[in-house]
C-alpha cells in the first residue's frame, strides 16, 4: 500500500495563470488538478484541456499527470501508465515516476516498478514516500531484506508513517520474525488506530501464531473501519482493503472450523471489484476455497466435523497484548495435520501417448514422503473426474497443514501461458475446448495460497505435448501451443501474484522436454526419491542435489528448474 501521492513541481495555481480560454481557467482547471475531484470528473476535465491544445511542455505534462491520477482512482493502471509515460516524455519528474511505478506495482510488475522508483530517487530530493513505495515493490518480489531497508529509510524521514511501520512488519513476518512484525504493526495501529490495513496484517500474524480468535477479531474490526470510511489515500487500489479483510477473515474462520462464516466471507471477497494484483490473488484464493467448502456440504464427510466457532467474534485484544506461547502454536499445528502431500502419477492414457513410468514415479515419491512422516494422498492413472475430486479433497485437508507438498508425474501442457495437468481419459475432439478436459494448475496454486503455510509443488510433467500432432492439424485457433514443456508460473491465471511461502519445481526448464527414462523411473523422479528423505537437508539444497544428478544422468540434456518464494529454510526430513 502506498501512503501519499507526490505532487508535481509545477503547482496548479501557476498552471492556470497562463492565458487560455475562460472556461479552462474557471472550471476545467480546478476539476483537473484538485486531488479530491471525483475520478470521472477529473479525467473528463483533463481530457478537455488536452483537446484544447493550449498547453505544451511542462504544463501539458502536468495535465497528463493529473489525468493519470484520475485513472489511478479508478484502478485503470494501463491508462495510468500511458498518461504518465506521456508526461515523462514531455518533462521527467519525480512525482510522475512515482505514480507510474505505483501503477506497475499494482499490476504485479515489480522490477519495472523498482526501475521507476530508482529514477524518482535519482531526480531527487530523497523522499520517504518513494522509499516506501520501492519497499513495497521489493516486498512484492520477495526481496524482504531490501524492502525492510527501504522502510527503514521511509521511517527515518517520516517517523509517523503508519503504513511504513505496517509494511516493515509484514516483511519481518515474511522472514519469520513474528515478534518483530507484531511490534511494528502495533506501532502502526498506535499511530493511526482508524486504519484498517494494519489490523489485517496483524490478523495474519495471529493466525500464524495459532491465535484464531484474535485474527477474527482484528479482521472484523478492519471490515468495520473500511465500511465506515473509504480510504482517504487515493493511491490505495479501490476495493482492495475490504477484499483483503474478508479474505483473511475467511481463512481464519475456516481454520477455526466455521465453514458457514468462511463461505460468507469468501463470497464477499468475490463481490468486490479487483483492479490490483493483490486483490486478484485474494479473489483467486477465495474462489477455490468457497468451491471446496460447498463441495464439502454436498458430499458426506468420512471424518467428524470440527465444531463451529461462535458467530460473534471475540473482543479485540489491546495492541500490546502478548502473543500466545510458540509451543501453543506448534501444538495446534501438530493437532491439525502438520505435513501433508498429494502424489499423482498418470501414465496409462487411453487416447494419447502412454507413459510407462509416472505410476512408478508416484509410488516411489509417495513411499519416500511417508517414510519421513507425511500423510500422503496417492492417486494413479486418474480420469478427470477422479483427479479433480482427489485434488479438491486434498486442498480441504491442506487448509489445516503447516507444509503441503503436491507431486505430479504425467503429461502436462501449457495453454496461453497457463499450465494444465492431463488426466488419462483425455480425448481430442473437434470443436471442443481442450482445457475443459484437463486440470488447471492455477486451481491448485490458488487453493494453497496462504502465507502462513509452506507449499511445495513438484511437476515431472514436461515430457512432451501429447496433443501436438492433433493441434498442428487443427490449426492455431485451439490455443494449445504445439511446442513442448510447461510455462514458468509467475502468476495465477487471473493475473494475481503467486503467494509467498511457495516453491515450484519442474523436472526441466520451462518450455523444455523432460525424459521419461529407460528404467522404471524418470531421471528426475529417481533422483528426487533418493534425496527427498535425506535428514536435515534443506529443501532447496535437496533440489540442487537432484539437479546435479539429473544433469549428469542425461549428459546435460535435462536441467531441472525451480522458483521459490519460501520465507525461510524448510526441511522435509527433520534431523
Amino acid at each position: 500500500m502506498r501512503r501519499l501521492l507526490l505532487m508535481p513541481a509545477l503547482l496548479a495555481a501557476l498552471l492556470w495563470a497562463a492565458p487560455c480560454l475562460a472556461q479552462t481557467r474557471s472550471q476545467l482547471g480546478p476539476l483537473c488538478t484538485t486531488e479530491t475531484t471525483p475520478a470521472d470528473q477529473m479525467i473528463d476535465a483533463c481530457s478537455k484541456i488536452i483537446a484544447l491544445k493550449v498547453f505544451s511542455g511542462e504544463k501539458l505534462a502536468t495535465i497528463y499527470f493529473w489525468r493519470a491520477v484520475g485513472w489511478n482512482k479508478k484502478g485503470n493502471y494501463a491508462q495510468v501508465i500511458s498518461d504518465a509515460t506521456e508526461a515523462l516524455r514531455l518533462k521527467p519528474g519525480t512525482a510522475v515516476y512515482n505514480l507510474r511505478g505505483s501503477a506497475y506495482y499494482d499490476k504485479g510488475e515489480y522490477d519495472i516498478a523498482i526501475a521507476d522508483f530508482d529514477d524518482a530517487l535519482r531526480l531527487g530530493p530523497p523522499s520517504g514516500i518513494i522509499y516506501h513505495n520501492r519497499g513495497n515493490a521489493y516486498r512484492g518480489k520477495g526481496d524482504y531484506s531490501k524492502a525492510i531497508a527501504d522502510y527503514d529509510a521511509a521511517i527515518k524521514t517520516g517517523p509517523k508513517s503508519a503504513f511504513s511501520y505496517q509494511n516493515r512488519g509484514a516483511s519481518k513476518q515474511a522472514l519469520g520474525d513474528l515478534d518483530g512484525a507484531l511490534a511494528d504493526i502495533n506501532e502502526a495501529i498506535r499511530i493511526d488506530p482508524t486504519l484498517p490495513q494494519p489490523l489485517i496484517s496483524r490478523a495474519v500474524i495471529w493466525r500464524a501464531k495459532g491465535d484464531i480468535a484474535r485474527a477474527i477479531a482484528d479482521t472484523s474490526e478492519a471490515i468495520r473501519l473500511a465500511k465506515a470510511k473509504a480510504p482517504a489515500n487515493i493511491m490505495t487500489p479501490p476495493g482492495s482493503v475490504l477484499i483483503s479483510a474478508y479474505a483473511q477473515r475467511g481463512l481464519a474462520y475456516e481454520a477455526n472450523g466455521d465453514a458457514t462464516h468462511a463461505k460468507e466471507d469468501y463470497a464477499a471477497v468475490l463481490e468486490g471489484v479487483a483492479s490490483d494484483a493483490g486483490s486478484k490473488a485474494n479473489q483467486a484464493t477465495a474462489k477455490v476455497r468457497l468451491a471446496l467448502l460447498k463441495e464439502a456440504d454436498a458430499v458426506p464427510r468420512k471424518t467428524a466435523a470440527v465444531p463451529a466457532a461462535e458467530s460473534r467474534p471475540a473482543p479485540a485484544p489491546p495492541a500490546s497484548a502478548a502473543a500466545p506461547a510458540p509451543s501453543a502454536a506448534r501444538e495446534q499445528a501438530a493437532a491439525t495435520g502438520r505435513r501433508v502431500a498429494l502424489v499423482i502419477g498418470n501414465g496409462t492414457y487411453a487416447h494419447v501417448k502412454a507413459l510407462p513410468n509416472p505410476p512408478n514415479d508416484a509410488r516411489a515419491i509417495a513411499r519416500s514422503l511417508r517414510e519421513i512422516g507425511f500423510t500422503v494422498s496417492e492417486g494413479l492413472d486418474l480420469d478427470r473426474t477422479t483427479m479433480q475430486q482427489t485434488i479438491h479433497d486434498f486442498l480441504r485437508e491442506a487448509a489445516r497443514s503447516q507444509i503441503a507438498v503436491v507431486y505430479y508425474a504425467g503429461h502436462g501442457v501449457q495453454v496461453d501461458g497457463r499450465n494444465y495437468l492431463v488426466p488419462v481419459d483425455i480425448e481430442f475432439k473437434a470443436g471442443a475446448r481442450m482445457t475443459d478436459a484437463m486440470v488447471d494448475m492455477d486451481t491448485i496454486m490458488a487453493g494453497l495460497d496462504d502465507q502462513i503455510r509452506t507449499n511445495i509443488l513438484i511437476l515431472d510433467a514436461c515430457r512432451n505435448n501429447p496433443m501436438a500432432p492433433q493441434v498442428a492439424s487443427a490449426g492455431p485457433s485451439r490455443g494449445i501451443e504445439t511446442g513442448s514443456g510447461l510455462a514458468a508460473p509467475a502468476t495465477l491465471g487471473s493475473g494475481s501474484t503467486l503467494g509467498a511461502g511457495t516453491l515450484i519445481a519442474f523436472a526441466t526448464a520451462p518450455g523444455q522436454v523432460a525424459l521419461d527414462g529407460e528404467g522404471a523411473n524418470s531421471p528426475f523422479s529417481a533422483a528426487l526419491s533418493r534425496h527427498v528423505g535425506t535428514p536435515g537437508l534443506e529443501v532447496q539444497q535437496m533440489l540442487t542435489r537432484v539437479r546435479a544428478e539429473v544433469v549428469a544422468a542425461t549428459k546435460g540434456k535435462q536441467v531441472p528448474w525451480s522458483n521459490s518464494s519460501l520465507l525461510g529454510e524448510v526441511y522435509l526430513a527433520e534431523q
